[in-house]
């Protein structure tokens, strides 16, 4: 895959779970039946009614966008995997970007915390993403999944049981 072809939760999931990338990559899937992700799903669609919701863009879909600010927002339930969330918005701007759509920057907003997180991209990151997409493709060239993580956040995750039974 070329760095453009990427999906937002695709370059989440290299920071959450290389295994998680792999299988979702492949269209392994169990997000549907996870109480947690319907949870999400639930607190995205009923938080700011107001703004029209997943704007696909591409490969890209954005919860929502304000265009008089220049702001593209991500809506997450909890801070608990950030670094996360913030690179999978700086993704989007940097896919962005590389498709001519300058001065945007991001905006992930935790509702149920009433927390908001201004995200930019910068040129480190540029450099960052470099090395990002070069372990994707390492990643996800393997012929068999990475190994499990065994962190306190898989019991909620949607593989959990793939994984561990």
């Amino acid at each position: 895959m070329e760095a453009l072809d990427y999906t937002g939760t695709q370059v989440n999931y290299f920071f959450v779970c290389r295994r998680k990338l792999w299988l979702f990559t492949r269209d392994i899937r169990f997000e549907n039946e996870n109480e947690y992700v319907q949870l999400g799903r639930l607190i995205d669609e009923y938080s700011y009614p107001r703004k029209k919701k997943q704007i696909e863009i591409g490969n890209l879909k954005i919860d929502f966008l304000d265009n008089k600010q220049g702001i593209i927002h991500e809506v997450k339930k909890s801070p608990k995997i950030e670094k996360a969330h913030i690179w999978q918005v700086k993704y989007y701007l940097y896919w962005l970007k590389s498709h001519g759509v300058e001065h945007i920057t991001g905006e992930i907003d935790y509702p149920k915390l009433k927390k908001k997180e201004v995200i930019s991209l910068t040129d480190d990151d540029l450099k960052v993403f470099e090395d990002i997409f070069a372990q994707m493709k390492i990643v996800l060239a393997q012929a068999i999944p990475p190994e499990t993580i065994n962190r306190p956040f898989c019991k909620k995750c949607a593989y959990f049981e793939f994984c561990y039974a």
